[in-house]
């Protein structure tokens, strides 16, 4: 095949790729290549809402890195899950939809990322949803947009009503919706789950301009760098199996590879800090010492009980139960099946004084453990889960290549709880939990505490063991952060790499902070935002 005729060369068919791979052929003036590392996500448990614990588990789907040993958490190295799949890691996550909190988006603007302000990008969440809510009067839509954010709420759990009771207990508003702009509260998680099946950004936004005749995509083609001409990028080398190929773009090379692969493949291609790259014998094409930099991820600290009250316990963990509602799900699209894990959350003040909520909380009505190999294992006895994550994290990490070989995995550096202001949220993290545990609602339905025992911990030991279990949620970002300039950021406020020309980076690489909650929704804003940017450039 060709690869010489193409305006934009896309690499990566994850949230963002696929926006820009619609967004971009719709108008048929541009022809536009997307290559994409994975394979399809045509597979029963990627469109099944609750085949999440499976598909982070299958390495068939996921690049399976670890970061290094985090001194924050006690030198531990941490799986961190990112989907090697069309539809990138939206095929494998937990379907949670949170736009985040205003401020999150106030803060871009004011790092330098201008235009990118809550009341601007409120209105591109418009223009991508479509809501499926539930009413008196049955379920209604509003809104027009491609991804589908659908209430589960009929279909959850009776036993996350008591988490609802929980939060009035302990004087936290109920919420009908967490992406209100100055949302406060718990209530039901909203998914991105369209008639009992996943619906990923693929779904949404790549199957229609699969149809175009001015789009191609090319899956398991693993991108090993940028090609460059007079400090310009001008495509890319990529392989299929032993068969090397090079594609070239017209107008523009845009990077959508994610958190962690798309520092990776700038750096390989020269394009980083120049000790980094002296280091492993790259040739620099131009000096950015912001990439790879200021790493951010969400940790939450989870703790599990057990109940006298039926949870999915009682049906996910025994034979006949497990049967019966893979049976239910096949003929109905229905039951516990149908529904992702996180049935009930929303963002909380750890403590009334305090100005935003700085805590995300997720409430799921099973409890669990995980096997030698890392999959998950749902008790047979019934029980909950409880978790919180602190919201903004201060700490900074970093991405870097281990060599100059695109099969080796990169360096992941977390940098947790480096911190003071990170070690007291770890604590806060622990409190805010323990206030539910006391509610008179939990109280009553439970039976006891899978250990360790939230409830005998003291500051001293909250911290401990948010050192020794808190597990990553999956939301790395800002490796490629928007600003200022080269000193403080690798992109400027319309995604172009400072001083490199033909390049854009358009994932959650580019946040110039990590939103409050699940970074999916801004992933899938931020690239319906971008290729406005990309269009008006391009006439």
């Amino acid at each position: 095949m060709d690869f010489s005729n193409f305006d934009f060369v896309i690499v990566g068919a994850g949230s963002a790729g696929c926006v820009l791979a619609n967004r971009l052929t719709e108008c048929g003036r541009y022809k536009v290549l997307l290559l994409e590392g994975g394979d399809s996500d045509a597979q029963f448990w990627i469109k099944v809402p609750l085949g999440y614990a499976i598909n982070v588990t299958n390495p068939a789907l996921n690049w399976g890195y670890h970061t290094a040993p985090d001194a924050g958490l006690k030198g531990r190295s941490i799986s961190w899950p990112r989907g090697k799949v069309i539809g990138g890691s939206g095929s494998i996550n937990a379907m949670a939809y949170v736009r985040g909190l205003a401020h999150d988006y106030d803060d871009w603007a004011q790092s330098g990322a201008q235009g990118w302000d809550w009341d601007s990008v409120k209105t591109v969440y418009e223009r991508i949803e479509t809501h499926s809510e539930l009413t008196p009067t049955g379920r209604q839509t509003r809104g027009d947009g491609p991804v589908v954010v659908s209430d589960l709420s009929d279909q959850m759990s009776a036993f996350s009503d008591h988490f609802l009771k929980a939060a009035q207990d302990a004087n936290y508003p109920v919420i009908s919706d967490m992406n209100a702009p100055d949302v406060d509260g718990i209530g039901y998680y909203r998914s991105t789950v369209r008639n009992g099946r996943r619906w990923s950004s693929a779904d949404a936004f790549l199957r229609p301009a699969e149809r175009r005749a001015n789009l191609c995509v090319i899956r398991n083609a693993m991108v090993d760098r940028l090609m460059s001409e007079n400090g310009k990028i001008t495509g890319v080398a990529f392989h299929r199996g032993a068969q090397h190929q090079q594609a070239r773009a017209r107008k523009e090379v845009i990077v959508c590879a994610g958190a962690i692969n798309s520092p990776k493949l700038l750096q390989l291609s020269g394009i980083g800090p120049a000790d980094l790259l002296r280091r492993h014998g790259v040739e620099i094409v131009h000096d950015v010492p912001q990439v790879g930099r200021g790493l951010q991820d969400h940790l939450a600290v989870s703790y599990q009980f057990q109940t006298n009250r039926a949870t999915l316990n009682n049906t996910l963990g025994r034979t006949v139960g497990k049967l019966y509602a893979g049976a239910k799900y096949v003929f109905t699209r229905k039951g516990p099946l149908a529904v992702p894990v996180n049935q009930v959350g929303g963002f909380v003040r750890s403590d009334p004084d305090r100005e935003v909520p700085d805590m995300q909380l997720y409430f799921n009505p099973v409890s669990y453990g995980e096997s030698a190999s890392g999959k998950t294992v749902v008790d047979p006895s019934a029980g909950y889960q409880i978790s919180a994550q602190p919201c903004r994290p201060t700490s900074l990490g970093s991405i870097e290549i281990a060599s100059a070989s695109p099969q080796d995995a990169p360096i992941i550096n977390p940098q947790s709880l480096s911190t003071e202001d990170d070690k007291a949220s770890a604590i806060r993290a622990g409190r805010t939990l323990q206030r539910f545990a006391k509610t008179a609602s939990l109280q009553a339905v439970t039976t006891a505490a899978k250990a360790p025992d939230l409830m005998v911990l003291d500051d001293a030991a909250l911290l401990d063991d948010f050192q020794d279990r808190a597990k990553t949620v999956y939301h790395p970002t800002c490796t490629c952060r928007m600003g200022r300039d080269r000193g403080d950021s690798v992109l400027d406020a319309r995604l172009r790499v400072h001083g490199v020309a033909g390049l854009r980076v358009v994932d959650a690489s580019a946040f110039p902070n990590i939103t409050s909650g699940n970074t999916n929704a801004p992933t899938m804003m931020l690239a319906m935002r971008a290729a406005d940017l990309i269009l008006e450039d391009s006439l």
